[in-house]
């Protein structure tokens, strides 16, 4: 099965004050706090190296002569002053000539500064008479993507039958396809380059999905959305739960599927809508869908090995217990979907398990209702994941959509009407299911081939937009790790678009690619009674052959 890919940086607690804008010494109580800078051995400082004043012994200001400092504990005499009066008069005299001498001496020095200083980098441009002219700037450009998927030329040549013929008739006699039914179709004019027993119908696996999205796309359209309701019972405080058919709702935001609706946002609705009312019960109503809640055909093991779930209207992420998807499959599902979600919802209204029942919602008040993401993005994750719970989810849309029940037999039906409507041969598919695990079905090559011509034709919008679901090679979902051995099958990574099946003795592959020279072709290989891992890689040998060829 097929696989979603999907992905902090460390914080860091501390941030020094200089990060906040503060300096050092900003903080301190008084200068004393701040550190002491030392001064060089030199006597200078900066680059300019402008000399450091030099005393002469003489104190300025109040200091104290030596060996009688103001913190000594030694008192001074009557009138708090040191010597004489003369004493006195003469040191000023002598303070007053000093301070004004180191005045001049300190003006000096700046000017000096000013004329020596180096000033480096911005620092000239700001203080220059004539600054510097502005450096101008060259933004980076931004890499190149790597591209992932190849674009048609605007004037591809066309290949021919013959030289399509020449290219792949070998492979496709090989021993290691068993039975191969073929169709390879120009995507551009629809004419038919190779044709392999094309008009049999053929064990399709998981390529029925096509006409799963094709029909669904067609019947509801892209923007359509499913909803999920909450509406009163008959008694007060009770909540009927009424399943709208949406695999992809989830429980919390814990989801599976991207935007899902959610049951903890429709209990939230739900609460406020009842008011002093405290809820009592839970009531689950899956009268959607209708009929046996597995498919004909389907293989022992599936629902316990996590291919699929019961299908029912009211599950959470596809039914998986875990909202997880494993790459080839094994999400474990619940036994009882639908059960499990009235649950899950009950525990979100603060009610035991036991609160919850089964029934038939009444005509009773809407409490609450979330809606699924557009059909467009259920697709996507169908084709891409190849998830067999949303491909029979969809399938019952096209029943509802053409007013058919909401079953097995009633979606087969409405999907076989809704190719006749879209001018495509119906009659080529023989529908059990609509996921393609039942044995029972039938399709024929060229019924996928035509499907895809009308996608890509761009004249039905809405089946366009089926494409974007189709996985890349090498690079998403069941693709992914295909196209890697042998080696040159790496020619047909990010080249090839298509939808694979595989079920025991059965594979196949249909979708699009581009030729060398830029033409899009449509192809389905099917092939049956072979070694799965020897069928895949000469599938992708196919494929690659074309992407390879020019064919003329």
């Amino acid at each position: 099965m097929g696989r979603q890919d999907s992905q902090n940086t460390p914080e860091y607690d501390g941030v020094s004050e200089s990060k906040q804008g503060r300096s050092p010494v900003e903080g301190a109580r008084n200068v004393r706090d701040a550190p002491d800078f030392p001064r060089p051995a030199s006597g200078t400082y900066g680059r300019a190296a402008v000399p450091a004043p030099q005393f002469s012994g003489q104190y300025a200001a109040d200091t104290p002569p030596d060996g009688q400092k103001a913190d000594s504990g030694q008192s001074a005499p009557e009138g708090g002053t040191y010597g004489t009066a003369a004493a006195r008069g003469g040191q000023r005299s002598r303070r007053t000539l000093l301070v004004s001498g180191l005045s001049v001496v300190v003006i000096l020095i700046v000017l000096a500064g000013a004329a020596l200083v180096v000033r480096p980098g911005p620092v000239d441009g700001w203080l220059s008479a004539e600054p510097s002219a502005r450096p101008s700037f060259v933004p980076t450009p931004d890499p190149t993507p790597t591209p992932v998927l190849v674009a048609a030329a605007a004037a591809a040549t066309a290949p021919t039958a013959a030289g399509v013929t020449a290219a792949i008739g070998p492979l496709v006699s090989a021993k290691s396809l068993g039975t191969a039914n073929i169709s390879v179709v120009d995507g551009v004019t629809g004419d038919v380059l190779f044709a392999k027993n094309a008009g049999t119908m053929t064990t399709p696996a998981s390529t029925t999905k096509l006409l799963t999205a094709a029909t669904v796309l067609a019947a509801r359209g892209p923007a359509y959305r499913l909803t999920t309701r909450a509406v009163a019972g008959a008694k007060p405080g009770e909540v009927v739960l009424i399943g709208g058919g949406d695999p992809t709702l989830a429980v919390d935001a814990d989801d599976q599927f991207p935007g899902a609706a959610r049951l903890d946002k429709l209990a939230a609705q739900v609460k406020k809508a009842l008011g002093a009312q405290p809820p009592t019960r839970v009531i689950v109503d899956t009268s959607l869908f209708t009929g046996p809640e597995m498919g004909a055909g389907w293989d022992g093991g599936l629902i316990s090995g996590g291919q699929v779930a019961r299908i029912q209207a009211l599950m959470t992420n596809a039914g998986r217990v875990k909202p997880v998807h494993n790459e080839r499959g094994g999400d474990r599902r619940f036994t009882d979907p639908a059960l499990s979600a009235g649950k899950a919802f009950a525990q979100l209204l603060g009610l035991p398990e036991s609160a919850v029942t089964r029934g038939k919602a009444p005509a009773g008040a809407q409490l609450g209702a979330v809606q699924s993401p557009p059909l467009v993005h259920i697709v996507d994750w169908m084709l891409e994941q190849s998830d067999n719970v949303l491909a029979e989810a969809m399938a019952r849309q096209v029943a509802l959509a053409a007013g058919q029940p909401a079953s097995f037999d009633g979606a087969a039906r409405a999907m076989g009407d809704k190719l006749d409507e879209l001018g495509l041969p119906g009659e080529e598919a023989d529908l059990y299911d609509a996921s393609g695990l039942s044995r029972h079905n039938g399709i024929s090559p060229e019924l996928l081939t035509d499907v895809l011509s009308l996608a890509a034709g761009g004249k039905n919008p809405q089946v366009s937009a089926m494409l974007g679901g189709l996985p890349v090679a090498g690079w998403s979902g069941t693709l992914r790790t295909r196209f890697a051995t042998p080696a040159p099958n790496q020619a047909g990574q990010g080249i090839v678009r298509a939808k694979t099946g595989s079920l025991s003795g059965v594979n196949t592959m249909s979708g699009q690619l581009m030729t060398r020279d830029g033409r899009l072709l449509l192809f389905a290989f099917m092939a049956t009674g072979a070694n799965a891992i020897e069928a895949r890689a000469t599938l992708d040998k196919l494929a690659t052959t074309l992407v390879g060829c020019g064919c003329q």
